[in-house]
């Protein structure tokens, strides 16, 4: 019987994670060990900021929907309160968007609250 090498698997997996690194400065580009080392900070960093962004827009539209509270001479959270109280099941998404695109209807929405 011959000597079986895994060599084709091997290059196959270090063609993979060098892949990977493809971009980084020095040894992390080049090397294997440093190489594997800089994929799994890099899958652990992208797992953390994918919860982040989450986080992240919702601050952006939090402080669209203040801008906009402000310019109608009310707080944000009498608006939230308010929205709440008139049945008015809108989320922050959608109101960042109607307070940028549509002042007219973000009005109409801030006149409801307030009655």
């Amino acid at each position: 019987m011959t000597k079986v090498k895994h060599a084709a698997s091997s290059l196959k997996r270090r063609k993979k994670v060098l892949k990977a690194v493809k971009g980084q400065r020095g040894a992390r580009s080049k090397l294997l060990r440093t190489a594997k080392e800089a994929v799994r900070k890099s899958m652990i960093s992208n797992y953390i900021d994918r919860k982040r962004k989450k986080s992240d827009f919702r601050s952006l539209w939090i402080s669209r929907i203040t801008a906009a509270c402000k310019q109608e001479d009310i707080s944000y959270s009498k608006f939230i309160a308010g929205l709440k109280k008139a049945r008015i099941d809108l989320n922050r998404k959608i109101l960042a968007d109607i307070a940028a695109n549509d002042s007219s209807g973000f009005k109409e929405i801030v006149k409801k609250v307030k009655a």
